[in-house]
């Protein structure tokens, strides 16, 4: 079994990587093995040319029980998501550029557009600004991952989490998805978000075929009244109001721009 999930993560580390959702020794990943032990990707290594061997193995407090080099410098986020919620067996942390870049204008990827993203996803919180590495992270992601199975670091990256690999990877290539498709929205200028009654709809289908938690239906998107704990990049307590159906946001065009200039600087970084 832990051959066939080490050659699982260097298979989803290499399909990151292709797809541009990490670069250099950027993101990491992990999953749960048997006997309280996580298998993880490993610090300062380039995740696209990851072998199997250079997987570490730690314990649930993060001890090293094998391998050559050391864990991922943002085990402690692995471990918080692991204790928190026993139906993960799978955590996909990435730099997916687009995401990454609505994160640092202030926008929120919560916005009821797509059906296939509210049934597949739920909502996506942004949580709130933390250094990267160091025990904030966990603190102020603790609140989200009871509740989320994506979230967005503020001008960090993703955590996506999944009963297996293949269902958190799944998610961050449908963050991203999500992403392009709303810049594009922005960028034609009429934002038009789906009726809140179809949005519960497509919520209750979600629930009722496994893919969202009774909990993570869309809570920031200006449409569902219940506000996200911890708030989010979306704005106060963690709600945007809904744009008109018949107007374009505010500084559409400064915020483009922006994003553009991010993704830019994301790859030439």
């Amino acid at each position: 079994m832990e051959h066939r999930l080490r050659r699982s993560v260097v298979e989803i580390c290499r399909r990151m990587y292709d797809r541009g959702f990490i670069a250099a020794t950027d993101g990491n990943v992990s999953v749960r093995l048997p006997g309280d032990r996580i298998l993880v990707t490993p610090s300062g290594v380039n995740k696209g040319y990851l072998s199997e061997g250079d997987l570490v193995v730690v314990d649930r407090s993060g001890r090293k029980r094998s391998g050559r080099g050391a864990a991922s410098s943002e085990i402690r986020m692995h471990l918080a998501v692991y204790a928190l919620r026993p139906d993960v067996g799978a955590v996909v942390h990435a730099h997916p550029p687009l995401s990454i870049a609505f994160s640092i204008a202030g926008e929120s990827l919560a916005q009821c557009m797509v059906p296939e993203v509210i049934v597949s996803l739920g909502d996506v919180p942004t949580a709130p600004y933390a250094t990267p590495t160091t025990a904030e992270v966990a603190k102020v992601l603790e609140p989200l991952i009871l509740r989320y199975d994506a979230i967005m670091l503020e001008r960090h990256g993703s955590l996506t989490l999944g009963s297996n690999l293949e269902e958190a990877y799944n998610r961050l290539e449908t963050m991203e998805h999500t992403a392009k498709i709303s810049l594009a929205v922005k960028q034609i200028g009429k934002f038009r978000p789906l009726p809140k009654e179809e949005v519960d709809r497509l919520v209750a289908m979600g629930r009722a075929l496994g893919l969202t938690r009774a909990h993570t239906a869309c809570q920031t998107c200006g449409l569902c009244d219940i506000e996200i704990p911890g708030g989010s990049a979306a704005g106060e307590g963690g709600k945007e109001p809904a744009p008109s159906p018949n107007e374009a946001p505010p500084d559409r065009e400064r915020l483009v721009q922006m994003i553009l200039e991010e993704i830019g600087n994301v790859s030439r970084s």
